[in-house]
């Protein structure tokens, strides 16, 4: 317990049978109960699991018998430790890479009301944190969170991808996690469900952990980029017409409407005019001033409606 609020720790586990003993034992006391998702090992994983919950009676094992997802079993905790009427649910992973002793540190935002979801981010301790990242998942965490922040509406979080997380019940509660993302790029897409909602996200500064020899993340720069791209598409409407048109009205739904309309129409209008010119037809004055309005008014749209997303979502 964590000043009177009841804690869940959540990990995910998939063939873990190597860490998953070590990341068990490494749990402090400050967590209450332990859900270990078994995501359909092929491994000793579970039996591991029920071997810790004879000496640790927090620890309870909830299998798949199929494997469905990181982010499924996730919700899978998240669902229980929910129905078990518990306060704030942590996730952590069982590859034992997440310092659990800095637990309270994603708990006090939550306690205090300043968010209702915390985070690890990793970039907030440079001297620490990032030794060892391979510079190749540097940049794909860059590009994904540069693509986060647009499709979820929060532009001040950075280090989308880490899944050292700490939620509430009532914002379990709240989301429809039916329709959640289930694979990996989960992380991103529980982010534009969080803001679709109004609810308050921090990042919380923690050190990265990579043992020598063991499974690193799935993060493998632009082609994960490429992977998740179509979902936070797909997301970033659903936010923008579940958020700004059906539960309540925002005119930067239109601003979007309005930039994504005229900045491809204008640069698909300028290629032709280009290809006139190139052809020997020519290109007149007001043609081109039609162009270039296009494009500059679409890209002005798009700022002005990220400047108000950005704006509604402090």
């Amino acid at each position: 317990m964590y000043k009177d609020n009841k804690i869940a720790l959540v990990i995910p586990a998939l063939n873990e049978e190597r860490l998953i003993g070590a990341t068990l034992e490494a749990v402090p006391e400050t967590i209450d109960r332990i859900y270990v998702i078994d995501d359909g090992s092929e491994d000793q994983t579970a039996e591991i699991v029920r071997k810790r919950g004879e000496i640790d009676p927090r620890v309870e094992l909830l299998q798949h018998q199929k494997n469905q997802g990181v982010g499924a079993a996730i919700i899978t905790g998240y669902l229980q430790a929910s129905a078990d009427d518990y306060d704030i649910s942590v996730v952590v992973g069982g590859d034992h890479q997440m310092p659990l002793e800095v637990v309270e540190d994603l708990l006090e935002p939550i306690v205090r009301g300043a968010a209702d979801y915390t985070k690890g981010n990793r970039f907030l301790m440079p001297s620490v944190g990032l030794e060892g990242m391979p510079w190749t998942r540097f940049i794909g965490n860059a590009i994904i969170s540069i693509m986060t922040k647009m499709a979820s509406g929060y532009y001040k979080i950075y280090d989308v991808v880490d899944g050292y997380t700490a939620i509430t019940k009532r914002a379990i509660d709240l989301i429809d996690w039916g329709k959640a993302w289930k694979g990996y790029g989960y992380p991103m897409d529980f982010l534009v469900r969080l803001n679709a909602m109004g609810l308050k996200v921090k990042d919380v500064p923690r050190r990265a952990i990579y043992l020598e020899g063991e499974r690193q993340s799935q993060i493998k720069g632009i082609n994960y980029a490429l992977k998740v791209a179509p979902m936070m598409v797909r997301d970033f409407f659903w936010r923008l017409f579940s958020k700004y048109l059906v539960r309540d009205f925002h005119p930067l739904f239109f601003f979007y409407l309005f930039g994504f309309m005229l900045l491809p129409l204008g640069v698909i209008y300028g290629a032709f005019l280009v290809y006139q010119q190139w052809t020997g037809e020519g290109v007149t004055g007001p043609r081109s001033v039609v162009c270039a309005l296009m494009i500059i008014m679409g890209i002005q749209f798009l700022l002005f409606a990220m400047l108000y997303d950005m704006q509604e979502s402090e």
